[in-house]
Parts: C-alpha cells; structure tokens; sequence
C-alpha cells in the first residue's frame, strides 16, 4: 500500500480560523488514509462536536490551537496543539500537549506542524510537549506503533507506520507506551481463573452486579463508577481527574448505549470496589459511511446498533479500588467483573472485544489481563520534547 505524497509547490502552515480551513482540518485524514482499507472514517459530525469549544466541556479547562499544512494549495498535513490547566495543577511540569498530527509521507510536514504546535505552547509559557494526546488521557492517546493490520475500535487511533519515524526525526522521544489487548468471547477463561471466580463468587460478602439504570439509580451509579475509576486510576501516569462536566457528557454516553449487562459491579462487604464496563464498538458500525449520516446513514448507524447489535466491543473503563491492589481478593474481583460482561456478551452472541487502553509499565493490570488469555495485540506510544 503506497503512501501518500505531497504535491509539488511550498508548504505552508496556517492556523485554523475560517470555515473552510475547518473543513480542510476534517478532511486531511481522507487524503492520508487513501487506500488504507483499516482506517475508519469518523462521523464528521461528530468530530466537528468534538472539537467545539461550546460542546466539548474539556474546554473548560484548556485552551487548544489548530493548524492545517498546505503544499501547492492542497491541503496535507493537520496538528493541534493544547493545554489543559487541570494538568498543570496536578504536575506544575509547565507541560503541554500535541494532537490530532496526521499527514502525507513527507518529513517537512511533520517538521514544520511540529515545529508550529511548539511554538505556540512555548509561546503559553510551556515548555515541554507530550503527544500525541487529542485532547487529553481520557480521549484518544498514543500514536499508532503496532497494529496497523487491522481498523481501530471506537475511540482509538489509527496511523500510517511512516508517522512515527518522522516524529522522532524531529527531535521526539518516547515516554510510554499504551496496549490495546483483544479477547475472543466465545472463549471462557482458564480452569484455574474460573475457580479463582467461583471461590469468589461463592464468597457472602462479594457479590457482582449489572448497571441499575433505571431513572431513579441511574446517577448514583455513575457516581460509583467514577469514585472507584477516581481511586483505582489516581496513581497512574498522566492521569488527571474528570471535572463534573466531563462526568455528566460521560453520563449522557452511558444512558444512551449501554445496556445494564454491559457494566459489571463487584461489591465486597456491601461496598463497590471495582467495576468493568463495555462500549459498542461504534467504528464496526459506521465503518462504511464515510463518515457522513445523511441521506441514509441515520437509518443505517440506528439499525447497526439498536437493532441488530454490534458483533464487537471496547472496555475502555476497568478498575478495582486502591485497597485491593496489592491482594488475590482485588485480582479476583476484576477477573469476576470482566467475566460477567463477557458472558452476556457470549449468550449475545458477540466474536470478540477489545480490552484498551492500558499503560506498558501497569504490570499489575497487564498480570491480570494476560490470566484472562487476552492478547495485545497494538501498540501506541506517546512522545515528548524538551524545547526551552
């Protein structure tokens, strides 16, 4: 598969003010990926939200800036650059953050986007970057290292393999790498995990719940979710605190496309103490949109998930309270949870779901995983520089 290449004529790099320079913004992505048969366009719609400072409550807390590279007229390259002050509060590293870098095969691109993103944090009083992040931990970190053979699940990158080598051209190094593990769920866990959960499950102070939805519950176990996701998480690198905003979009999400089984509550002495929840893997679902919803995708996305179901998912949010870490009872709560959603999932008939994102140096976590017979299977790094 042949990469992209710029045109002919002198690049230029412009800030993103005018409509059509957003447009341009949304559409690199469709002139990078050419002939990439895993990328998955995203809904424009959607990214065009996602990037609205007036409905992505991130914005509440940072300030971004965005870029698009221009070479014979014709759009390339894209970069944002942004910093979030909740960050800053917890790590005071005078540390900023690039994304959303995606251009064609072309070394002055990536230079310059770079280069342009930089000076702008500097310019903020930065003076280091991470990335890339769009926009933060919580959303789509990491590039694309490992895994190129197969499309991304929702949420999560994709890239052309040439992307890293010519970020550490420019002078980045890797920090920390992210794994993304894929589980078969037609496949039960190994006899010795399967008796570990049922000495468990057979003990009278754990028990393992779904998700009370109904609308007199519902809030409070949002609220649960994100106090043990709070604690479990709390040390991990990067990690910074969801704000009540952030929380109540989060909710919104879980109301509309989770059903109850699709969390797991594990209770241990009549208090929660670790969760695991599972997304549609929407990307299955819009995969052959183009990203656009009209004239017929509406009709399409509504069906794909609410009536035939996906045949995939994500767990992207999985914790066990801080208090367990360091014993068999945590390690046995988290397998518990993970085994009742993938249950549910088997009897529905789902082939397969990904266990993502999950930080290379968390052995802990990783050791649990690998009991569960998921296998990594991508890889996604995150880069920083120095520059002042």
């Amino acid at each position: 598969m042949r990469a992209p290449e710029s045109p002919p004529g002198a690049l230029r790099i412009a800030t993103v003010e005018t409509p059509r320079q957003w447009r341009d913004f949304h559409h690199v992505p469709y002139r990078v990926y050419a002939g990439d048969s895993n990328w998955v366009p995203p809904l424009l719609l959607e990214r065009r939200l996602h990037y609205s400072p007036k409905h992505n409550p991130f914005f509440q807390h940072a300030k971004a800036a965005f870029w698009v590279a221009y070479r014979g007229g014709e759009p390339v390259g894209r970069i944002s650059a942004q910093i979030d002050a909740l960050h800053l509060e917890r790590y005071g590293d005078a540390t900023g953050h690039f994304g959303s870098l995606e251009a064609v095969d072309d070394a002055e691109v990536f230079a310059q986007l770079l280069r342009t993103a930089e000076s702008w944090l500097d310019g903020n009083g930065m003076r280091r970057t991470l990335g890339p992040v769009t926009f933060s931990m919580w959303d789509q970190p990491g590039l694309l290292v490992e895994g190129f053979d197969t499309p991304p699940c929702v949420m999560m990158n994709h890239a052309r393999p040439y992307f890293a080598r010519h970020i550490e051209v420019a002078g980045y190094k890797p920090i920390q790498d992210l794994l993304a593990y894929r589980f078969i769920v037609g496949e039960p866990f190994p006899p010795a995990v399967r008796r570990m959960i049922a000495r468990t499950r057979g003990r009278e102070d754990v028990t393992v719940r779904p998700l009370r939805k109904t609308r007199q519950h519902f809030d409070e176990e949002v609220a649960i979710i994100l106090d043990i996701m709070n604690d479990a998480w709390s040390d991990n690198w990067g990690f910074v605190p969801l704000t009540a905003a952030e929380i109540a979009d989060l909710a919104g999400v879980l109301r509309l496309l989770l059903a109850p089984q699709d969390v797991a509550i594990a209770e241990h002495e009549g208090r929660p103490a670790a969760f695991c929840l599972i997304f549609p893997n929407l990307n299955e679902a819009i995969r052959d949109l183009g990203g656009r919803l009209a004239p017929f995708g509406w009709a399409k996305l509504f069906w794909r998930l609410m009536v035939k179901g996906t045949r995939t998912g994500r767990m992207p949010l999985m914790g066990v309270r801080k208090a367990y870490h360091a014993s068999p009872l945590g390690a046995a709560l988290a397998l518990s949870v993970i085994e009742e959603i993938r249950a549910f999932h088997h009897r529905k008939g789902s082939e397969w779901g990904e266990l993502s994102w999950i930080l290379d140096q968390n052995e802990r976590v990783k050791h649990i995983i690998d009991l569960a017979g998921a296998k990594a299977y991508k890889r996604y790094r995150i880069y920083e520089r120095t520059f002042a």
